[in-house]
């Protein structure tokens, strides 16, 4: 832990700081289901501090996932007027800016999910030693997508925990993994053009 405080102490500081402010505003606004996410939150911290101390995630990874951390905080308890809302709750994670315009829950998804298979395709790549080939990368498209169905499993216990979520239904976790799979791909094409040329070392 004090090695990675070393190598990222901006990194460190910017999430262990919204961590603790949205996870407080979470706390005072009585929601109980973004209190929930707020340990979620520790926990894949936790996990992605394990993973680097095994392959060393670059310092892009990092950021990727920090921010949508931010993102992911965010929405959940930053307030918006009722008129703007596409959703149960007044809250970031309900803004629709037009009609024809994803959500930015969605939004969310599609970035959250690029960040996780970009991390991912780091750790395929470490573990193989080996270029990351067309097959490697979807692959890796398809490690991502594996990573938003574990979203939606923790978002299905959250709903089973606190029926009163925000969450949605179907429809709202169809979309959930279309943009889910949006964002993985996309992670895919990127990895496959860092990686592609290249063994690990080389």
């Amino acid at each position: 832990m004090l090695h990675w405080l070393k190598r990222h102490p901006f990194l460190t500081g910017f999430v262990l700081l919204y961590t603790a402010v949205f996870g407080g505003i979470a706390l005072s606004q009585g929601n109980d289901e973004f209190v929930f996410y707020t340990v979620a939150m520790v926990l894949y911290i936790g996990g992605v501090l394990w993973l680097d101390s095994r392959i060393h995630l670059s310092t892009l990874a990092f950021w990727l996932l920090a921010i949508w951390g931010l993102l992911h905080m965010a929405g959940g308890v930053v307030p918006i007027p009722e008129s703007w809302m596409d959703g149960q709750k007044p809250v970031l994670y309900a803004l629709r800016v037009a009609e024809w315009m994803p959500r930015y829950d969605q939004v969310v998804h599609t970035f959250g999910f690029f960040a996780g298979t970009v991390a991912a395709s780091e750790a395929l790549r470490a573990g193989i030693r080996m270029r990351l080939s067309v097959g490697l990368a979807i692959g890796c498209a398809l490690m991502g997508m594996g990573l938003g169905a574990v979203n939606e499993i923790v978002e299905f216990v959250a709903v089973l925990v606190m029926p009163e979520t925000g969450v949605g239904g179907y429809i709202n976790t169809g979309w959930d993994l279309v943009c889910n799979g949006i964002g993985a791909v996309c992670g895919a094409v990127l990895s496959w053009w860092r990686f592609g040329r290249t063994r690990p070392g080389a």
